[in-house]
C-alpha cells in the first residue's frame, strides 16, 4: 500500500494505487497490483475533530441500542416470573422485536438513500425512547401490550442501524473507513455486555425489572439532543468523488442481485447472526441451569442469577472487542501482505470464514462442559464469542466497497432484513420451542439444562454453514470491487 504523509499526522493522502484498488482480475491467481483505469482519482482524507465527534456520537447511540436490546435478556428470568412466560414466549419477545426491526429496515434504508439521514435518525430515536419507556409501565396481565411495545422499539432501532454506517462510509475511505467501522461496531459486543450487566444489576439493586430496562432511554435522551444540534450529515459519496445518479427501489434490487459478493456475505452473515442471536438470548439462562445442576438445586438464588448475567456481560464485552479488533487487524495485514501473509485482495471474506471455523468447536465445547464446570465453559464461551465477532466490521467494510454510495443504506437494510429474518428473529423462538418440546412437563434444573443444551446444538451447526458462504464470496470480491469503482466514476 502506498501512503504519502503530510506534516499533519491526522492527514493521509490515499491514491488509487492502494492494495484494495488496483488489482488483476484473473480469478485463478492471487490478486496482484496493476495500473487502474481510475488512476486519476485521488482521495484526500482528513481525520478532523468533527469527524471524530460524529463517529463517537454514532458509536454511543449504537451502544445504547444494543444495551437496550440485551437488558431484556439480562432480566429475562424476572420477566418470566412477572408475565408467567414459558421459554417459547420468552423467545418470542426477541422475535417480535426483530420482526418489526426487519420490516422497517428496508423502508428506512430506502429513505436513507434519498432523504435527510439526520432527520431519519432523530425520528427513529424519538420512537425508540418513547416505546422503551412506556413498556416499563405495562401491568403483568397485559403481556401482549408489552410485546407490541418491544416490537415498536425495533422500528426506532431500524431507522438508526441502516443509516448510521452509511454516514461513516461517506466520511472516510480505505483503511480509515475500516478503522471507523471497527470502532462503530464495538457497540455490538460492548452494548450487549453492558445490557446484560446493567439490566441485571439495576434490577437486583431495585428489586424491579422495570428499572433494569428504564435506564437506557434516560441516557438516550442526552444523545438525542446531541444529534439534533451536533451532527452534520455528509454528502453522499463525497469522500470518493462519486457520480451519484437517482434510482428506483426496483433498480436497486436488480443491482443487488448482480453483486455476488454482497449476496454471499449476506448469506454468511445470516448464519452467524442465527447463532449469536440464540446464544446471547439463552446462554445466561442455560448457565443458570448448569449452576443448579452443580449445586443440586432447582431454584437458583437471584443474586447468583444476576452474577451469571454480569459474567456473561463482561465476557461479551471483552471478547467482542478482542474479536472485532483481531478480525479487522488480521484482514488489513493480510490485504497488505504483512506478518506471515501473502498479499490478497480476498482477505476480508477469508477472515470472516476463519472466524466461523474457530467459533463452531469453541461454542460446542462450552455447551457440553457447562454442567461440569462453569469456569471452563466461560473460557470456551469467550473464545467462541471472540471468533464470532471477527466478521462484524469486516462484513460492513465489504459492503461499502462493493456497493455504490447511493445504494448503501438500502443494501445495509436488505442485509439486515435477511440477517434478522433468518437469523436472530427466528433463532431464539426456535431454540425455545425445541427446548420446551424436549423438556415436556419436567421442571428440574437438570431437565431444563439438557433440553436447552440440545436445542442450542442447532445454531451451533448453522454456524458451520457460514464458512461456506464467506469462502464462496472470495471468488467474486475482487471483480465486484472493481465494478463498483467503475460505476462510481462513470
Amino acid at each position: 500500500m502506498f501512503f504519502s504523509y503530510s506534516r499533519n499526522p491526522l492527514h493521509v493522502s490515499l491514491t488509487s494505487t492502494k492494495l484494495m484498488e488496483d488489482v488483476s482480475f484473473d480469478e485463478r491467481e492471487n490478486a496482484r497490483l496493476i495500473p487502474s483505469p481510475i488512476q486519476s482519482v485521488e482521495i484526500e482524507e482528513r481525520v478532523t475533530r468533527k469527524k471524530v465527534f460524529v463517529v463517537a456520537l454514532l458509536l454511543a447511540v449504537n451502544l445504547l441500542n444494543f444495551m437496550d436490546r440485551f437488558t431484556i435478556a439480562g432480566v429475562l428470568g424476572r420477566l418470566q416470573d412477572y408475565f408467567y412466560m414459558n421459554d417459547k414466549e420468552a423467545g418470542m419477545l426477541q422475535t417480535v422485536f426483530i420482526v418489526f426491526f426487519m420490516v422497517f429496515a428496508p423502508i428506512c434504508g430506502y429513505l436513507g438513500d434519498r432523504y435527510n439521514r439526520k432527520m431519519i435518525m432523530i425520528v427513529g430515536l424519538a420512537v425508540w425512547i418513547t416505546a422503551v419507556t412506556l413498556s416499563t409501565f405495562i401491568g403483568r396481565e397485559h403481556f401482549y401490550w408489552f410485546m407490541l411495545l418491544r416490537g415498536i422499539v425495533g422500528i426506532g432501532e431500524a431507522s438508526y442501524s441502516t443509516v448510521a454506517p452509511t454516514i461513516i462510509g461517506d466520511m472516510f475511505y480505505g483503511p480509515m473507513r475500516s478503522i471507523a467501522l471497527m470502532v462503530f461496531y464495538f457497540a455490538i459486543p460492548v452494548g450487549s455486555g453492558l445490557g446484560f450487566i446493567g439490566g441485571s444489576t439495576i434490577a437486583l439493586w431495585t428489586g424491579s425489572w422495570q428499572w433494569g430496562v428504564r435506564f437506557t432511554p434516560f441516557i438516550g435522551a442526552i444523545f438525542f439532543i446531541l444529534i439534533i444540534f451536533g451532527l452534520e450529515e455528509p454528502k453522499r459519496g463525497q469522500v470518493e468523488h462519486a457520480e451519484i445518479e437517482p434510482s428506483t427501489m426496483l433498480e436497486d434490487l436488480k443491482y443487488f442481485l448482480t453483486v455476488r459478493t454482497y449476496l454471499l456475505t449476506t448469506l454468511g452473515f445470516t448464519f452467524v447472526v442465527f447463532c449469536t442471536g440464540s446464544a446471547s438470548w439463552w446462554t445466561p439462562l442455560m448457565m443458570t441451569y448448569a449452576y443448579g445442576i452443580q449445586h443440586d438445586i432447582d431454584v437458583v438464588p437471584r443474586d447468583e442469577v444476576a452474577h451469571i448475567s454480569v459474567v456473561f456481560g463482561v465476557i461479551t464485552c471483552c471478547a467482542g472487542i478482542v474479536g472485532i479488533i483481531a478480525g479487522s487487524t488480521i484482514a488489513q495485514a493480510w490485504r497488505e501482505g504483512n506478518w506471515c501473509f501473502r498479499p490478497s485482495h480476498r482477505a476480508d471474506p477469508f477472515v470472516c470464514a476463519v472466524g466461523s471455523f474457530f467459533a463452531a468447536p469453541f461454542f460446542f465445547t462450552a455447551l457440553v462442559v457447562a454442567s461440569h464446570s462453569l469456569n471452563v465453559a466461560w473460557i470456551f464461551m469467550f473464545l467462541a464469542v471472540t471468533s464470532m465477532c471477527f466478521n462484524w466490521a469486516i462484513n460492513m467494510d465489504i459492503l461499502m466497497y462493493v456497493i455504490v454510495p447511493n445504494r448503501r443504506a438500502s443494501a445495509t437494510a436488505i442485509q439486515t432484513l435477511i440477517g434478522h429474518l433468518f437469523g436472530d428473529a427466528s433463532s431464539p423462538y426456535i431454540v425455545g420451542f425445541i427446548s420446551d418440546s424436549i423438556r415436556g412437563e419436567v421442571s428440574t434444573s437438570l431437565a431444563k439444562y439438557y433440553a436447552l443444551q440440545w436445542a442450542m446444538f442447532l445454531p451451533n451447526a448453522v454456524l458451520i454453514l457460514s464458512i461456506g458462504g464467506y469462502l464462496w464470496a472470495t471468488f467474486y470480491v475482487v471483480k465486484d470491487h472493481h465494478r463498483a469503482k467503475e460505476d462510481m466514476h462513470g
